[in-house]
């Protein structure tokens, strides 16, 4: 194997920390309680140098919103309709990122929690549902800004020379017996798909610093499972999964952008989207009965949590620039069980390029022009996720 690229190593650095349960993995949205709760714990640890870990005990559903200043660095979580109890005993514990963590009271009922940090850090929360041994949790993890930039690795890169280019894995949806989406005009998903990815692959590979490959260059099937090995064996440090959709509706039109969520999905639409993108492994002979167990132990065992916060930002970035070539559908990121993003290591977004089921959409993907639009405007998005991630 060749050596990790800096993001991966980055993003694999980060998720090597990660000890979540399966309630942050859902992508559900809270239910907030009316009734006040109270703040009746603060633990703090400290799991490497580069990473501190602060957990907030609370007695109900709450609702929070973190923020960052500087001069000196500190970290804000307010915590809305709660309180602190009288019996909590803030810690003064410092670690390697903090120098120490304090309370106020606000008006209107709001719990302000500050963090002092020893330096700049970069936070990131999500809350936890009681899971019979614990209540509900607000989690706030600090990462130090200052990693360094040496690539780890691997026994065989000790031999060969080391890469400097981004991985892009490109998945063209479908193909052989397995043709998708077909619209009116007899356009298939399969061929809509190959296409833009060999547009977007000849993109990518002449931009210096990158490199793209396929997950299939051909019309033949490829399991969904498969379409995961190959990407990590190319070492690929994101994952792009293209297809084109179809709806019982002709007028309903516009692309949008998915990333994985546990339970399958964010809206009706992306459930129903899911389930069929999800049987095309049952026509490759694979059965997909023990689905929502696997990607459930993949997630829970490899930290699925970070990957799909990553997807997630990688979603947004891809999404925005694909809004100024092509309509939405929808313009936030959306999330659902598609079994193709289930790699633990790397982002990964499912994009449906438009709608085949809508006349004048099924034109647009029939037209080369379009489709290279298309291609360029992903790969836009792209390289502004990892530009960001570099910064």
């Amino acid at each position: 194997m060749g050596s990790i690229s800096t993001a991966r190593r980055l993003f694999l650095k980060r998720v090597s920390r990660y000890g979540l349960s399966l309630a942050l993995l859902t992508g559900a949205k809270p239910v907030f309680a009316k009734s006040t709760r109270t703040l009746t714990g603060i633990r703090i640890s400290q799991s490497a140098e580069d990473h501190t870990r602060v957990v907030f005990d609370l007695t109900g559903d709450f609702e929070h919103n973190l923020f960052t200043l500087a001069d000196p660095p500190r970290v804000v979580v307010d915590l809305n309709d709660t309180r602190r109890s009288n019996a909590i005993d803030i810690s003064t514990r410092q670690t390697s990122l903090m120098s120490g963590i304090r309370s106020a009271s606000k008006n209107g009922g709001r719990l302000r929690v500050v963090i002092d940090l020893q330096s700049k850090a970069r936070p990131r929360s999500f809350e936890l549902k009681p899971d019979g041994k614990s209540g509900h949790r607000l989690v706030v993890d600090l990462h130090a800004t200052n990693l360094s930039p040496t690539p780890i690795k691997t026994n065989q890169e000790k031999r060969n020379q080391r890469k400097q280019k981004f991985v892009i894995a490109l998945d063209p949806g479908h193909g052989g017996r397995d043709p998708g989406a077909i619209g009116k005009r007899g356009t298939r998903e399969k061929d809509v798909a190959l296409s833009v990815a060999k547009k977007m692959k000849t993109m990518i590979n002449r931009e210096p610093g990158y490199r793209a490959v396929l997950t299939r260059d051909a019309d033949r099937f490829v399991s969904l499972r498969n379409r995961v090995k190959k990407a990590r064996a190319a070492e690929a440090d994101i994952f792009i999964s293209l297809h084109a959709d179809s709806f019982h509706k002709p007028n309903v039109k516009g692309a949008s952008v998915y990333a994985l969520s546990l339970r399958g999905a964010s809206s009706e639409a992306a459930r129903w989207i899911a389930k069929k993108e999800n049987s095309s492994d049952l026509i490759g002979g694979i059965s997909l009965d023990d689905k929502d167990d696997l990607i459930a132990s993949v997630l829970l065992d490899l930290s699925q949590t970070a990957t799909i916060q990553d997807s997630l930002e990688l979603g947004s970035d891809v999404l925005g620039h694909i809004g100024k070539v092509s309509r939405l559908n929808n313009k936030k990121v959306q999330q659902a069980g598609f079994a193709v993003l289930k790699a633990p290591d790397m982002p990964s977004i499912l994009i449906e390029t438009a709608f085949l089921s809508n006349p004048s959409e099924e034109k647009k993907l029939r037209n080369p022009k379009h489709q290279h639009k298309l291609a360029k405007a992903v790969f836009s998005g792209i390289k502004k996720h990892l530009k960001n991630r570099q910064s």
